[in-house]
């Protein structure tokens, strides 16, 4: 798998900032995403880049937006996408979405979140007596 060169943190806040600060020492060129409601806050600042996104919307609702923050990791040419936590992390319809358009998700398979939403589900996998899947 080729290296991440380019990373968006669709996070903000302390979340994010760190994100940047492990991506600084490692190399990695970074991509914050803001609110109209966030456009002095410190993660906008510490990235390479910073884009609006969710114009005239709550925050809240701003960091919600999968087609629109998609569209700006496409337009920013990143190479993968950090969630953070919260907002997007476990949203299976999100990581569905990165992957529809070839961006890297850094976190589980679209197919691990929706599992892990499913409690029951969840549950089950983990009383199978194949658990945990041992690597050939």
């Amino acid at each position: 798998m080729p290296a991440i060169t380019k990373l968006m943190c669709a996070n903000r806040g302390e979340i994010a900032i760190r994100v940047f600060r492990a991506c600084n020492e490692l190399g990695i060129r970074t991509v914050a995403i803001y609110s109209d409601e966030d456009r002095l806050s410190e993660h906008r600042h510490k990235a390479d880049e910073a884009y609006l996104v969710g114009r005239g919307q709550r925050p809240v609702d701003a960091y919600l937006g999968i087609n629109e923050i998609l569209d700006v990791a496409v337009q920013a040419n990143v190479d993968a996408i950090h969630p953070g936590y919260g907002f997007l992390s476990e949203n299976p319809a999100f990581a569905r979405a990165c992957v529809a358009r070839g961006i890297r998700l850094v976190g589980p398979t679209p197919e691990v979140i929706a599992l892990m939403g499913d409690k029951l589900a969840a549950k089950a996998l983990l009383r199978r007596p194949e658990w945990p899947p041992c690597p050939a």
